[in-house]
């Protein structure tokens, strides 16, 4: 029986961040994964192939249809989608295998299994070939991340009705491809087989894409999408899909009541969210309570109600995103050495990884509305952007909210190209409590899309320069 100062359960970005501090601090760790790779949902079957499908579509599209503007001359290009899944396996690998070698060189111990809470400080470890192992632990960290939810009635077969993890191992493109779920996970993977050739469909059972996003974002986004031949049917609700000879339907009626209509597909992703991944853990065993949305009840330290065992990521409150795992992998390995380990919630980027992308950071203007602070808007779109321009990526905007009294940053949005980069200056400004003059004031390299940025923050007091 091997004995830790913290065994962590689950290597995804959570788990393997909060051991890799942990071991730094000086703690004896030890990791338990089930999956052959280390790096979890995100680096497997997430992030990190969405987004080399993501750049390979996007390379694609640009050589069919944006290189003759550039005056470059190439042929037809000739989608090889064998070919581009290698590429996205080439990127997995090398990711799963860095963690890997990271765990290595921090002296972590790596636990090939599927652990559960077999008693106070004991970690129950089951290998693929039925062995079993303890391992005694001082701490435990539950970092078991999230799974796919599941839309009543509907059956998840990955061929033809396909989650995410499906969407992103298609062995061609579908003809017709019916996405249900407007979030980030549908928009994002709707758009890679849009550029690749598929009709495409979103259904969404609210009234708006993106729910909890500031919503002219939403709007705007939306149109973009629109344009670029993604089709939406909002407030819509699926009451069944059914598989074909063909592939398959799915009957959608008006979510306010009305008649039904049948949409044909070859390819159906449901992708309406994510759900914490408790089961199996051993939490009854143990006694660790569960909120009512199922997620594991920890106190601002990452504690459960049962001592020497903690939580992190997807499996309890907040956003599910990799980077908020990390940090609070990061924070809870700090607490467990002694040191003051903290995450700001209040500044948590959040990114579309489409074309062009789009990013938020902090309060939407809905969120100040309801909790009653008033507030001042700077807005500046992308088309009086000089960079932005040039280059003809000019769809969209950067909006800044501050405080109508003191001027601090409260929130910022940005539809646009490099989004996902430009939400980060902002994101650095607001950890600082800076005002819209702290950024306006900074000078910005130019020409550079961040000049967007600038300028938005000068239209908070109406004093923008190129609009």
């Amino acid at each position: 029986m091997s004995s830790y100062d913290l065994v962590v359960i689950g290597t995804g970005p959570g788990g393997y961040v909060c051991a890799l501090r942990a071991a730094q601090l000086g703690l004896k760790t030890a990791v338990v994964e089930k999956r052959p790779a280390h790096g979890g949902t995100c680096l497997n079957v997430g992030c990190i192939p969405s987004k080399a499908l993501l750049h390979a579509s996007e390379a694609f599209e640009e050589a069919t249809k944006h290189f003759p503007v550039l005056g470059i001359t190439v042929g037809e290009p000739k989608l090889d989608l064998a070919k581009m899944m290698a590429f996205k396996q080439d990127g997995v690998d090398g990711n799963t295998k860095g963690v890997a070698f990271l765990l290595k060189k921090n002296g972590i111990d790596a636990v090939q299994g599927t652990g559960r809470l077999a008693g106070a400080g004991r970690v129950e470890v089951t290998s693929e070939d039925g062995g079993n192992q303890i391992l005694e632990a001082k701490n435990v960290v539950i970092a078991t991340g999230s799974d796919v939810a599941n839309l009543p009635g509907v059956t998840i077969d990955e061929e033809v009705v396909v989650s995410s993890t499906g969407a992103l191992d298609l062995a061609k493109v579908p003809g017709k491809l019916v996405v249900i779920g407007a979030g980030v996970i549908g928009l994002e993977l709707g758009s890679v087989w849009r550029r690749l050739g598929a009709e495409v469909t979103v259904v969404e059972y609210l009234d708006r894409i993106l729910p909890g996003m500031d919503g002219e974002v939403g709007k705007q986004f939306q149109r973009i999408l629109q344009k670029q031949g993604i089709q939406f049917r909002l407030s819509q609700k699926v009451t069944g899909v059914e598989r074909t000879g063909s592939g398959a339907t799915v009957t959608v009626e008006p979510a306010a009541g009305g008649a039904a209509e049948v949409l044909e597909a070859d390819v159906v992703l449901v992708a309406i969210g994510r759900v914490p991944y408790t089961a199996g853990l051993g939490l009854d065993t143990v006694g660790v309570q569960l909120d009512g949305k199922g997620r594991i009840q920890t106190d601002d330290h990452y504690a459960t109600n049962v001592t020497g065992i903690y939580a992190i990521g997807d499996v309890i409150a907040g956003p599910m995103l990799a980077h908020k795992a990390e940090d609070e992998g990061v924070a809870v390995a700090e607490i467990l050495a002694g040191k003051a380990g903290h995450v700001n919630y209040g500044v948590i980027p959040n990114v579309v990884y489409t074309t062009p992308e789009v990013a938020s950071v902090g309060k939407s203007e809905e969120e100040l509305k309801k909790d009653g602070i008033t507030y001042n808007v700077g807005k500046f779109p992308f088309t009086a952007n000089g960079r932005a321009k040039v280059n003809h990526t000019t769809d969209g905007f950067v909006k800044v909210l501050a405080d109508a009294g003191t001027d601090r940053v409260l929130g910022v949005h940005i539809v646009g190209p490099d989004a996902g980069n430009l939400i980060m200056e902002v994101a650095v400004a607001m950890e600082f409590g800076a005002s819209s003059e702290d950024i306006a004031r900074t000078c910005h390299a130019h020409p550079t899309l961040t000049e967007a940025v600038k300028e938005a923050a000068l239209a908070v007091e109406k004093r923008a320069l190129h609009m």
